[in-house]
């Protein structure tokens, strides 16, 4: 087959997320068999051709641009499968395409995470483009990457449940790089520092656990501006326990993840909780609240603690049962491993290839 992916950003950009990593992981394994294109915007110092794990990769355009130059570039006739990577701010692909579309939604951003995210007027812009998905995608079968998505979709797009497919994210975290636990009761948020993410929220539930524990630590790793978190943190007067570590590699985010005791989150909501899955592989706990994404991705109890959007007493409060019950820590450590480890990207292809009914076109074969 000849398969086109359209998506905002490709695996390289420097803002890349869960969302470039879900369609990279994906694309590179239907590359196999397959001829794959992947759509997606510029940025500076990029070539605007590549070829990344056997997909071309063609950019144009910028985060704005791009939705108009994937419709002028791509004329019909010429691709048998379109996966249209939808985030926020959809591609409209079906216009334009005559190939069988697939469209893959990771969460619904929804009017609160569009005003956060962008300004006036964009923030509307975006807002109708999402709600007028289900009038541009009408009969297609989508794909999301968890259940809350799904409500998500069916709720507040009003996709029919029936058109709508789960496909679980893997994780290809290298955990070769692990470390023991921390001499030190460690905590860490590591992800991108974006407002929705909240992670002021995570230093003002740490300040309350120094009361409890002073030699606590706490490290913020991740890609983001870093400025009013280090004001909270000032305002609190707990800097000096809290290394602002700033984007780092996979190896020292592994380090991270495996040397705390406990990670934490603190997100709006999430499509798939990435970030506490890589937490759960390095075999660490997680607390968070319980938001879409993060209960779909964690099971309360067992490998994460979730406790009510908001509550900063008692996302502190459930950290700090963690870092003071050893017996309690380690069950869920193990249990955070055995959980994580069953998610991988060979098995989440081939669930989005049962999906929509592609396993024999694609080529693909999957064993356990």
């Amino acid at each position: 087959m000849k398969i086109l992916i359209l998506n905002w950003r490709d695996i390289t950009h420097p803002q890349s997320g869960g969302a470039e990593c879900f369609i990279h992981e994906l694309g590179k394994r239907l590359a196999k068999t397959n001829e794959v294109t992947l759509f997606c915007g510029k940025y500076p110092g990029c070539t605007l051709e590549d070829e990344i794990d056997g997909m071309k990769v063609k950019r144009m355009g910028n985060q704005f641009s791009l939705y108009l130059r994937a419709a002028t570039a791509y004329k019909k006739h010429y691709f048998d499968l379109v996966i249209d990577d939808i985030n926020g701010v959809p591609f409209f692909s079906p216009i334009y395409s005559d190939a069988r579309v697939v469209p893959v939604i990771h969460h619904v951003m929804g009017w609160e995470i569009f005003k956060k995210e962008l300004p006036m007027p964009l923030s509307y812009v975006g807002y109708f483009a999402e709600k007028s998905i289900p009038k541009i995608y009408k009969n297609q079968h989508f794909i999301v990457v968890s259940e809350s998505t799904k409500k998500d979709v069916s709720e507040m797009l009003g996709v029919p449940k029936d058109n709508i497919s789960i496909v679980y994210s893997g994780l290809n975290i290298d955990t070769s790089a692990s470390v023991p636990k921390s001499d030190v009761p460690t905590l860490c948020y590591v992800g991108r520092v974006k407002s929705y993410k909240r992670v002021d929220d995570i230093i003002r539930a740490f300040a309350k656990i120094l009361e409890k524990i002073p030699d606590a630590r706490l490290i913020i790793a991740g890609r983001g501006e870093y400025d009013d978190l280090r004001t909270v943190a000032n305002e609190l007067n707990i800097s000096s326990n809290i290394d602002f570590r700033g984007e780092v590699e996979e190896d020292e985010k592994v380090r991270i993840l495996s040397s705390s005791w406990v990670c934490m989150m603190a997100s709006m909501k999430e499509g798939w909780g990435l970030g506490p899955m890589e937490a759960n592989i390095c075999s660490t706990p997680v607390v968070a609240y319980n938001v879409p994404g993060i209960r779909d991705s964690m099971k309360d109890g067992e490998t994460a603690y979730l406790v009510k959007d908001g509550n900063i007493d008692m996302l502190a409060e459930k950290a700090l049962k963690l870092l003071t019950d050893k017996e309690d820590r380690e069950r869920m450590s193990k249990a955070s491993y055995d959980w994580a480890s069953t998610f991988t990207w060979d098995r989440t292809l081939q669930q989005l290839l049962e999906a929509v009914d592609l396993v024999e076109e694609s080529g693909y074969k999957y064993s356990e």
